[in-house]
């Protein structure tokens, strides 16, 4: 049985990959989106929002997890991260497998997935592309999301694989310091390459 290519999509905070994820989608390909699926699950009734309050009391309510302050608790503390990565991961795995399975037919999807490198993801896709901008940029656009700041982005960077480490060990690297229209035909040239016609 054939399954499609899998195309791993990642890239450091504030590097455009979710802009990017969305220019797939727009020319049909599937994306499996790890942040939305890991939003879903921490949501109002959400199948990990018990798991989280009793790992970490007090950071849960009636909407969900308060992921601002479940962030704040797990930035500054490795056992703690570990103990949430323990709880979502394997769910998130779960969700991926069900899309994959979803998706069989398929000659070509993305798995949109932050901390691919970091999380040893790489190993389940047969091809990476990292999404990059220049570290102005980057900056730019982290501080301009409500409630960061310098320091919680400063710790987010130094959890995750330097953007120029991640462009070394990449398939394909997507400028998204460009214009829009750049970096969309840079997207549909790659579709172009991994699926010929």
């Amino acid at each position: 049985m054939t399954r499609p290519l899998v195309l791993g999509l990642t890239g450091s905070v504030g590097m455009g990959k979710s802009t990017v994820a969305q220019m797939f989608r727009e020319e049909g390909v599937p994306v499996f989106d790890a942040d939305a699926v890991v939003h879903r699950f921490q949501g109002p009734g959400g199948a990990l929002v018990a798991a989280i309050e009793t790992a970490f009391p007090g950071s849960t309510g009636r909407e969900g997890v308060d992921r601002a302050s479940l962030r704040d608790r797990v930035l500054m503390d490795d056992a703690a991260r570990r103990t949430l990565e323990a709880i979502v991961h394997p769910a998130v795995g779960a969700e991926r497998q069900l899309f994959l399975l979803e998706h069989g037919g398929c000659p070509l999807v993305v798995f949109d997935i932050p901390l691919l490198f970091e999380t040893k993801g790489d190993a389940l896709v047969d091809r990476v592309l990292v999404v990059s901008a220049p570290p102005e940029v980057q900056r730019r656009r982290v501080l301009a999301r409500p409630g960061m700041t310098p320091e919680a982005f400063a710790r987010i960077l130094a959890l995750q694989l330097p953007d120029a480490d991640k462009r070394a060990r990449a398939d394909h690297v997507i400028d998204t310091g460009v214009p829009l229209a750049e970096t969309r035909a840079a997207v549909q040239k790659l579709i172009r390459t991994l699926h010929p016609g």
